[in-house]
């Protein structure tokens, strides 16, 4: 116990605490609802498990309804509560629509995790404006207008929130030999996203944070990973000595969206085998 003398009497300072309550409760997800966006690709469907294990209500959300529903499916026959619908990212009115019939479906929404994203490789010197604008939308137009969505109605219900988005080293590190302009770009301007959604919404008591993997043993990286010479290259980078897979995810997320986290907000984790330490 921390005191500090004062005047000849002695005062506690640090606040008493029911420790065996609190940290019982520091990972549980009992009662919370998450949306996942994006959330049947390879790191969304390992955080989804993840989250649902943990006792959270999932919904899977993205433009292929099949795809969402059988995740949520997977999740139920295995005791969770889940469901999956169709989400256009694209299209604003169809974010706000899906979040809305969620929050009434379910009375709340407690957590969001981001998962979208899209990456088209060109080149600088052929870089299309069709590509880049396809990047941008997907990448960081989709995560203003979902986490403002979702805010709106966090903040409406009075319960505070998480909020969590999937980034990318490539926010903080250009790679060398791969045309990324626009990968690198949008998922640098979501770091500042979630600096500033941070800002403006710890007085409701919503924490935004961010969770920067490198490279992904998932689909999304499968043409990468057909070179031999490149995956030695990135491996060789990485002082852990090899890539990410998507359980290592999984960890971080559960951290941001529990009561672990709550006094974290505006950061970002870089899930990284400890390249960005060393670049």
């Amino acid at each position: 116990m921390a005191i500090r003398k004062m005047a000849g009497t002695r005062r506690r300072i640090t606040p008493k605490v029911d420790f065996a309550s609190e940290l019982r409760r520091i990972f549980d997800l009992t009662g919370e609802v998450a949306l996942l966006p994006g959330g049947y690709g390879g790191l969304g469907e390992a955080i989804a498990w993840g989250l649902a294990m943990r006792g959270a209500t999932v919904v899977i959300a993205g433009r292929d309804r099949a795809k969402a529903e059988k995740l949520a499916h997977s999740l139920r026959a295995a005791g969770h509560d889940a469901l999956g619908i169709k989400m256009d990212v694209n299209r604003v009115s169809d974010i706000r629509s899906s979040v809305a019939w969620v929050a009434r479906r379910l009375g709340h929404i407690d957590i969001l995790v981001n998962c979208v994203g899209i990456q088209i490789e060109e080149v600088l010197t052929e870089v299309t404006e069709k590509a880049f604008d396809a990047v941008y939308r997907t990448n960081l137009k989709a995560a203003m207008f979902i986490a403002q969505s979702v805010a709106k109605h966090q903040i409406a219900g009075e319960r505070g929130g998480r909020q969590i988005h999937l980034l990318s080293v490539r926010s903080q590190l250009g790679i060398r030999g791969r045309g990324y302009s626009a990968y690198c770009a949008t998922k640098g301007g979501l770091v500042m996203l979630v600096k500033q959604h941070a800002m403006e919404l710890a007085p409701y008591g919503i924490t935004v944070n961010g969770i920067a993997p490198t490279f992904v043993y998932t689909d999304l990286i499968r043409h990468v990973m057909q070179s031999p010479k490149f995956h030695r290259m990135l491996v060789e980078r990485i002082p852990l000595g090899r890539l990410a897979n998507p359980i290592d995810v999984v960890g971080p997320a559960i951290f941001f969206a529990s009561p672990a986290s709550g006094f974290v907000t505006g950061q970002i984790v870089y899930v990284d085998g400890g390249i960005t330490a060393s670049q």
